[in-house]
């Protein structure tokens, strides 16, 4: 995502970023996704890094799906607009999120013709959770647009759910935040991805 922003007028250090992300995907060409489970239970996680674009200020919201153990639907997208705290960015990420799980739950009622219990959100961000939870909030968030209220519909509803979960538990914050090697490597493991050993099938 970052190197595409940089398509018009790319500069050496893009280049060799994008160098590096090759040897990155050759390094991992062997990994894969491995399903085990026919459990069709829905889990998301979202997550957003604040004011992370040195340029504009702008923030990234990042998000992904799966199904007991294994991601079925993953994305990372810049903010079109500056938030001014991280309750703000969280509760933007949040609705892209339900966006993306609402999607999510009508294909499945469409292929397997059943309808999913509420679906578990995690979020890391206790005050954005109490923001679309709860409407007494409503007076102090007019500044944030409208349609990222959306999600708080969507929970009184009973279509999603929002659950806290510790930062260092928020798998998606693999897409949007630099992570040291242990705690990349435990969040690929949590994503289901693996490697594909040499005399097994493909993955």
């Amino acid at each position: 995502m970052l190197h595409s922003q940089h398509m018009v007028e790319p500069h050496l250090i893009h280049w060799i970023g994008a160098k590096n992300l090759l040897r990155y995907l050759r390094g991992t060409i062997t990994y894969g996704l491995r399903y085990t489970t026919r459990d069709v239970r829905l889990l998301g996680y979202t997550n957003a890094d604040w004011a992370g674009n040195v340029d504009n200020r702008k923030s990234t919201s990042g998000c992904c799906f799966s199904l007991r153990s294994t991601s079925i639907s993953w994305m990372s997208r810049k903010q079109k607009s500056v938030a001014l705290s991280t309750a703000e960015i969280e509760c933007i990420a949040a609705c892209m999120t339900s966006c993306e799980a609402v999607w999510l739950r009508k294909l499945f009622s469409e292929l397997f013709g059943f309808t999913l219990d509420n679906t578990v959100i995690l979020c890391d961000n206790q005050s954005g959770i109490c923001l679309l939870e709860n409407l007494i909030f409503h007076d102090r968030s007019k500044h944030i647009d409208i349609k990222y209220h959306y999600i708080r519909d969507m929970v009184q509803r009973g279509a999603i759910r929002l659950q806290h979960i510790g930062t260092d538990e928020q798998v998606a914050d693999i897409l949007t935040n630099p992570l040291g090697k242990v705690k990349f490597l435990s969040f690929q493991e949590q994503l289901g991805v693996v490697q594909r050993l040499s005399d097994e099938g493909p993955v």
